[in-house]
């Protein structure tokens, strides 16, 4: 057999101490993540189980420091989702994914040609096992201060598709939410049903878009969504030429007083997009924050995280 060296010990002592540190690991962050205690039960951000962090040493300390971070940012979100009016914190998306989906029209939502055309896809629902949901803004005329500063505040991620003639009177409001991280996307200018035009027109109100979209927010989107959900194989080849790759409608729309569910059995699938409106008392349909919290309530309760559409596309 072969002697034993000193170093041999030494790293048969690291490894144990590692696995020690791995056991530690998720014991701190099982107990770190089970659920959080409710403010001020604890003694305060690190709450009582600091003391303890303070007390060990090396690896184990940080990482029972970093437990308690994880503990104390729970507290902290369950905070933040009750100044909004919701008593459960919604929930965190996973990673998006390395590989994206392969994203097809909905059958039954063909245009002629389609794919020999190369034309954008219409889809309702992104292809994934994730149980997250898509949440979509369409036209801009609603400017509520409060919506931003929710959203924000409960780091809940969605697209804004925009129509010109409702938004030219405020673009500094949607370059605030572009700069807080929400991607703008082309829902063109005067948001005609454009089947009844023809393709010159088509292509005018959405190359025309993309135009304002370049000048005001600095890019040019790939993803448009036709307004009222009507397109016809002109409005896809008109997208094409203007740059756009993705044409997504929705699954779901969420007012701040009811649901409506395309699918039959109303209810929510993995990878569906809902829809709603910047939209306002004006409008007759309650306030945005009171629409955000009608969604966040029926996504969390239903096990649902909200992701970023482009994250998948």
């Amino acid at each position: 057999m072969r002697p034993v060296r000193q170093n041999d010990k030494n790293g048969a002592r690291g490894a144990g101490a590692r696995r020690g540190v791995g056991v530690l690991a998720l014991a701190l962050l099982a107990s770190g993540c089970a659920g959080a205690p409710a403010p001020g039960a604890d003694g305060g951000a690190g709450g009582a189980h600091a003391p303890r962090a303070a007390h060990l040493e090396g690896p184990a300390g940080a990482l029972a420091a970093y437990a308690s971070r994880l503990r104390a940012a729970q507290v902290r979100r369950a905070a933040v989702a009750r100044r909004w009016g919701l008593t459960a914190v919604p929930l965190t998306p996973p990673a998006p994914p390395a590989r994206k989906p392969v994203i097809e029209t909905r059958k039954g939502f063909e245009v002629d040609g389609q794919k020999e055309r190369g034309l954008p896809p219409v889809f309702t629902t992104v292809p994934t096992k994730d149980k997250v949901v898509f949440l979509t803004v369409d036209d801009g005329a609603q400017k509520d201060p409060a919506f931003l500063r929710m959203m924000s505040d409960l780091r809940i991620p969605y697209t804004a598709f925009l129509s010109d003639f409702l938004v030219k009177d405020d673009y500094g409001y949607f370059r605030r939410m572009r700069d807080r991280g929400v991607t703008l996307d082309n829902h063109t200018l005067h948001h005609p049903y454009l089947p009844a035009l023809s393709y010159a027109r088509q292509k005018r109100e959405i190359c025309g878009m993309q135009d304002v979209m370049e000048k005001q927010f600095g890019r040019r989107p790939t993803v448009f969504r036709p307004p009222f959900g009507n397109y016809d194989q002109d409005t896809l080849r008109a997208a094409r030429a203007c740059g756009i790759k993705y044409a997504p409608i929705w699954n779901e729309e969420v007012f701040a007083d009811h649901w409506e569910y395309r699918e039959e059995d109303q209810d929510l699938h993995p990878g569906d997009i809902v829809l709603t409106h910047f939209q306002g008392r004006e409008q007759g349909t309650g306030t945005m924050p009171e629409m955000v919290r009608r969604f966040l309530r029926t996504v969390t309760a239903k096990g649902y995280a909200v992701a970023r559409l482009e994250d998948y596309l």
